[in-house]
């Protein structure tokens, strides 16, 4: 198990980024004297020769489009490897595990489970016994802090591969990825945190992030994501880290992600991420519906949501929003709001279009599967979700033509309003209301900062 390669790592896609689940459990392995390969296919092809080589295949899978990849995947693995064995490690993993299980998996780990996947090395180099490798939903929280490493990034898919920053100015600067804590201390319904985490999350010492990022300048990068669930779980150590790196890098740009009631209580701490490089953020804001924020147990109501808005443009840091317009508690009524509010509010330049198309996900194991009110139609043994029916129809019939409108404007790549522009069109039609105009912006003017990827599940 210890020779090159012996081990492989394969990540399907991590929203546009160089994997963490490839870098970090890379680490932990090579720390404990293996020299595992890694392999990613979201710019890579899988390569035959690697997965021969193989004695252990592991699969990260921290997001639904990763699982679905990571399945197809397996397969593939499976056929050219028949011997290997496979593990899927991350926050879907132990939510499927039983269909995991029985695509050919040996091992389901998932929170932090860097150190179970060096014990699962071990434990195929010794012989041992497999089957306390299986962790299901909530036996995957964390039990014991653990000791980070730096993360092993030598010899991945170079950073220009991956997504960029478009900045204000029109420009696109190579983009790097770092996590300064896990978890997240929220129980919010639809998300897959709460049923692995419980509520809880670890802290990343300072010390390694701003090491991982310095390497990643190192290759290029002028800008980072602080990828963490909610880089405000702990605003102290969110200020050093920022801080810390900013010190060592007063160039280098970053984004980060954070809850809305975090946004508002925090408020100081937000002006201070923008002194430090800040350049933008994304906040799940989901809707601004009160009913289906309280459907979803966000912790935020509308007027708490147009206040971090407010709040972050105050500070000069743009709030991009994360929005599931198609829930079963939403209206059509409630989308147009939407749009009519963040026109007014002049956030419409802050959103991506495709966050206009979004339907809620309801896979196994989700906090929601036990909600009232949702019609629930069976499960999508494919797409990895339970199949709902939204009690209006048109709404069941408008989320796809939204979802081919946003499709087409990426395809021709139309300027971000010109679609929300179409998909307002669209809004305002199924409701029988008459069209109103949305302004775009002339190639000249500044735009709101953006990854080159949309941020979704």
């Amino acid at each position: 198990m210890r020779r090159p390669g012996e081990i492989l790592l394969v990540s399907t896609y991590e929203l546009g980024h160089q994997p963490h689940g490839l870098a970090l459990p890379r680490a932990f392995l090579e720390r404990a004297g293996f020299a595992p390969a890694c392999l990613d296919l979201a710019v890579e092809p899988l390569d035959p020769a690697r997965v021969a080589a193989a004695r252990l295949v592991a699969l990260s899978v921290p997001m639904h489009t990763a699982l679905r990849l990571g399945l197809e995947a397996a397969a593939r693995v499976r056929a050219l490897n028949p011997a290997a064995a496979i593990a899927f490690h991350g926050l879907y993993a132990p939510l499927h595990a039983d269909l995991l299980l029985a695509a050919g998996a040996v091992a389901v780990l998932g929170g932090e489970c860097e150190e179970e996947l060096v014990a699962l090395a071990a434990a195929l180099e010794g012989g041992a016994d497999l089957a306390r490798f299986v962790q299901r939903g909530g036996d995957a929280a964390p039990r014991a802090r653990l000791d980070f490493p730096v993360p092993s990034r030598a010899g991945l898919p170079a950073l220009s591969r991956y997504a960029r920053l478009a900045a204000a100015d029109g420009t696109l600067q190579v983009a790097g990825y770092a996590e300064a804590t896990r978890g997240c201390k929220h129980l919010c319904r639809h998300c897959p945190i709460p049923p692995v985490y419980r509520g809880r999350f670890v802290a990343v010492p300072v010390e390694t992030v701003v090491e991982d990022v310095a390497r990643q300048v190192a290759l290029g990068a002028a800008h980072v994501t602080f990828g963490d669930p909610d880089f405000l779980n702990g605003p102290t150590h969110a200020l050093r880290v920022a801080r810390a790196v900013h010190a060592r890098f007063p160039a280098l740009t970053f984004d980060f992600t954070a809850k809305v009631s975090h946004l508002v209580a925090h408020a100081g701490a937000v002006a201070e991420l923008a002194r430090l490089g800040a350049v933008f953020v994304t906040s799940a804001v989901e809707s601004l519906s009160e009913r289906v924020l309280a459907a979803l147990d966000k912790g935020h109501d509308r007027a708490a949501a147009l206040a971090a808005f407010r709040a972050c443009a105050a500070a000069g840091v743009p709030l991009r929003p994360t929005l599931v317009p198609f829930t079963p508690w939403g209206t059509l009524d409630d989308l147009v709001d939407l749009l009519d509010v963040l026109d007014a509010e002049g956030m419409l330049p802050n959103l991506d279009p495709v966050q206009l198309s979004i339907r809620l996900l309801i896979p196994p194991g989700s906090l929601l599967e036990r909600a009232p009110g949702i019609a629930f139609e069976g499960l999508d043994a494919a797409a990895l979700t339970w199949r709902w029916r939204h009690p209006d129809p048109r709404m069941d019939a408008l989320q796809p033509r939204i979802a081919a409108e946003v499709e087409a404007g990426a395809a021709r790549d139309a300027p971000p309003l010109e679609t929300i522009a179409r998909v307002r069109a669209l809004v305002l039609a199924a409701a029988g209301l008459p069209h109103r105009h949305v302004r775009v912006l002339a190639p000249d003017q500044r735009r709101v900062p953006r990854l080159t990827e949309s941020w979704f599940c």
